[in-house]
């Protein structure tokens, strides 16, 4: 995919890492969930998942709220999900009526970019915006690519765009990135919807 906006920084050291982290996660996966979910497990409970803020941010502005915002104007929490101590690589989700709902980069059609969306049970996409101070609705959309890192943007109408990020309680910070594991323009289909990318937070290096 050609580069469609500048990037400050681009790092193959990262797309390996990032596919390792990414490879691992997915691998590990259904046994971690399996370990999660097992009744039987002796001794110790296990410790609540961690919801991280999502947020567009640049230097010299002020963070933006990122928010799901459905047809009907109903809007929802977008969150980075940590459930364990290993914040390498956590799911991006929304909320919605207590589910965790899928978020990804769909196939753009013709879209100049790849629009960041939410992926109901039934099909339905919900937007994703960033929100400004006073209620200005910005786009979120993948911009550019950087091996299988795709370089997500909150952007205005002016073409100033912000970094997408994720901040836990405790005020660390991952980047949100989409991942590509695929050659293909269809990464994956998830009810019904062709998909582009999958999304994650991704700790700074």
């Amino acid at each position: 995919m050609k580069t469609l906006m500048p990037l400050r920084k681009s790092s193959v050291r990262m797309n390996l890492f990032v596919l390792l982290l990414f490879g691992c996660f997915f691998g590990n996966a259904q046994v971690e969930e399996t370990e999660r979910t097992n009744p039987n497990k002796p001794e110790t409970e296990l410790p609540p998942d961690i919801h991280w803020d999502v947020k567009a941010y640049r230097p010299e502005a002020e963070l933006l709220k990122i928010k799901a915002i459905a047809k009907d104007g109903t809007i929802y929490d977008v969150k980075a999900i940590q459930n364990s101590d290993d914040i390498s690589v956590l799911n991006v989700k929304v909320i919605v009526n207590g589910k965790r709902l899928p978020v990804k980069l769909i196939v753009k059609g013709d879209d100049r970019y790849y629009p960041l969306k939410c992926i109901n049970s039934d099909g339905t996409l919900i937007d994703i915006k960033a929100i400004t101070k006073e209620g200005d609705i910005l786009d979120v959309k993948g911009v550019s690519k950087s091996g299988n890192i795709i370089h997500i943007r909150a952007i205005t109408k002016n073409d100033v765009s912000y970094n997408i990020i994720a901040i836990s309680p405790d005020g660390k910070v991952n980047d949100v990135k989409g991942i590509k594991m695929l050659d293909t323009e269809v990464e994956a289909i998830i009810n019904g919807v062709s998909i582009f990318s999958h999304v994650k937070a991704l700790r700074q290096n």
